[in-house]
């Protein structure tokens, strides 16, 4: 059976897909594959039945290809297809362990790929407290750190809510990371995320995107569409086989001292195709051929 996709419906029209997908719907469906909608505020509500009433029973495998939802919402979403005999391609685990932080970490760290990090689970709106905090950067040492999610950074945020100049500064690191608390509201994923800093060369972020083990293509990142720096992929390609997901993304950004640096790690199908260059057509297609050609 060949894969179908499950993609965001218009919020404003429930029958069609989110306008925000027209490219790869229209991609999708040029394959030959099957598209089904789902209601992305119902899921993220917790109404995973309505939000998936559209999906034709005993239709599948999909791949999903839509907005960023928690892991748990994840899960919901997978038992809410099950029992419309249905299927996706991956399944919540290999999910939670490419989307978030603690999930894909030890692998890449194995292999000397990433900064060091450290984290700790929390709700949203409650920071760990200072001294909390000094415990949990120990291991970093001194010198500078990033703040974080289990998923994103609020990088355009920098001074306020994602640098901290040195990890020693308790005062200061308090700071960032309620402020970080306060900007991510409910949208908080998983908890607090500490990486040292490493500095990188200016010249964007490469996206790689994988598809069981293999490199499917290298895009600009979302943020620099306009940049496509050509990574090293020497150690990267044994990692993500190591990660057993079928359909992820790296983040690769080059060190000041010359070395690739996978600095981001996320599953394939909530992750951001870039837009505004002539390339993405082209990336477009190449990443939904493959997807349609992939068996169960």
């Amino acid at each position: 059976m060949s894969a179908s996709f499950l993609f965001p419906s218009d919020p404003l029209r429930a029958a069609r897909p989110d306008p925000e997908f027209a490219a790869e719907v229209a991609a999708a469906r040029a394959t030959g594959a099957g598209v089904a909608l789902v209601d992305h505020d119902a899921l993220t509500a917790g109404e995973t039945a309505r939000a998936v009433a559209r999906v034709p029973r005993g239709s599948g495998p999909y791949w999903y290809r839509g907005w960023m939802v928690q892991v748990a919402r994840y899960e919901e979403l997978e038992r809410a297809l099950t029992a419309r005999d249905c299927a996706l391609f991956t399944g919540c685990e290999a999910y939670g362990r490419a989307h978030e932080l603690p999930g894909w970490y030890a692998t890449l760290e194995r292999a000397s790929l990433t900064p060091r990090s450290v984290w700790c689970a929390a709700a949203p709106g409650t920071p760990p407290p200072a001294e909390r905090l000094t415990e949990l950067v120990a291991p970093l040492g001194p010198g500078p750190g990033i703040v974080k999610d289990y998923v994103k950074s609020r990088k355009h945020e920098w001074d306020e809510a994602c640098f901290v100049p040195e990890l020693a500064d308790g005062a200061r690191l308090s700071a960032v990371v309620d402020r970080f608390f306060t900007l991510q509201e409910e949208t908080l994923a998983g908890g607090l995320v500490v990486r040292a800093y490493e500095p990188f060369v200016a010249g964007g972020e490469a996206r790689v995107w994988w598809l069981d083990g293999a490199p499917l293509l290298v895009t600009a990142h979302p943020d620099t569409p306009d940049r496509t720096p050509m990574p090293e992929l020497d150690g990267v390609r044994e990692a993500v086989a190591a990660l057993d997901c079928r359909f992820v993304t790296t983040d690769l950004a080059l060190r000041e001292d010359g070395q690739w640096r996978v600095v981001e790690v996320g599953d394939g199908q909530v992750s951001g195709v870039p837009r505004g260059t002539g390339a993405v057509g082209d990336q477009i297609t190449a990443l939904f051929t493959a997807l349609a050609d992939a068996t169960p």
